[in-house]
């Protein structure tokens, strides 16, 4: 009976010793310091992560939703997944995948709750849209980019072009003079086939426009079309010194500020760059 009190005493201080050994990288694991984020004039924090190869501090009420991490679980993902997700702590280290702002076309400002912006965009919507007035505003999503693909558009045009000719029947035709330093490509040479006039209502018949760089590679690509009476383009392109990409939705009427716009995103972007301690390297654009 000795022995077996003593086998059981020597068990439960082995499991002590186990628990002390182990315990202390547990709290040492929950009490990482909150890092310092910056605060806008509300007392709203930013939203802080790294985004491609630069640490970013977005200022408060700029994101249209919500930031999404790498890791994070996709929005139509298991519930029970989700109910189990634990994200890293934030810091500026940790990847974004994607985020989303609102961007004015006409002076490179952006959305930010609770500043004048708030305000004159729920003017345009009401003012503008109904009446078919050309819509000032661009919807922005930015993409870091962390695997080994490459930054260029070059197998997204080839598909594209593929693709018009088993489904549709057409190909795209070059046009003999680019637009706006944009190498420019029509449906079917801008003819609707079945009616043989330019192209009035169709969702696969888009006008295509392209940049390359030095390299030859497709850095820049732009589709437009009409659709729903609502002329409207979309516009990607990727930044290599981010490492990221970027889409731009717009109204047609805005295409020839396309490289102001690719410019003013980076530049706005640049804005929020911090120090690995989250200190700004400059002004932020959008800050309330």
């Amino acid at each position: 009976m000795l022995i077996v009190v003593l086998l059981w005493q020597m068990l439960l201080l082995a499991g002590c010793d186990y628990y002390l050994s182990e315990q202390p990288e547990k709290q040492s694991a929950q009490q990482v310091p909150e890092p310092f984020r910056n605060q806008d004039s509300h007392g709203r924090y930013d939203t802080i992560g790294k985004l491609g190869t630069h640490s970013i501090s977005i200022p408060a009420g700029v994101i249209d939703g919500w930031a999404r991490y790498i890791g994070d679980p996709g929005d139509f993902a298991d519930p029970k997944i989700k109910a189990k997700y634990q994200r890293p702590p934030k810091t500026y280290d940790l990847p974004i995948e994607s985020f989303g702002f609102l961007y004015r076309i006409t002076d490179g400002d952006v959305y930010t709750s609770f500043r004048q912006t708030q305000q004159d965009y729920r003017r345009d919507n009401e003012t503008l849209i109904p009446y078919g007035k050309p819509f000032p505003w661009a919807s922005v999503s930015v993409y870091g980019q962390y695997d080994a693909a490459p930054l260029n558009f070059n197998f997204t045009v080839q598909n594209e072009f593929k693709l018009a000719k088993e489904i549709t029947y057409f190909d795209y035709i070059l046009q003999e003079q680019p637009l706006y330093g944009l190498t420019v490509y029509k449906a079917n040479n801008g003819i609707d086939p079945k009616t043989g006039e330019p192209w009035k209502f169709d969702d696969n018949a888009k006008d295509i426009f392209i940049k390359k760089d030095q390299a030859g590679n497709i850095k820049t690509y732009i589709d437009c079309q009409f659709t729903h009476n609502i002329n409207s383009c979309h516009h990607m392109f990727y930044n290599d010194d981010w490492h990221i990409r970027v889409l731009i939705s717009y109204s047609r009427t805005y295409l020839p500020q396309w490289q102001e716009m690719e410019s003013n995103i980076i530049k706005i972007l640049d804005s929020w760059r911090v120090s690995p301690e989250g200190r700004l390297l400059g002004k932020q654009i959008g800050k309330a």
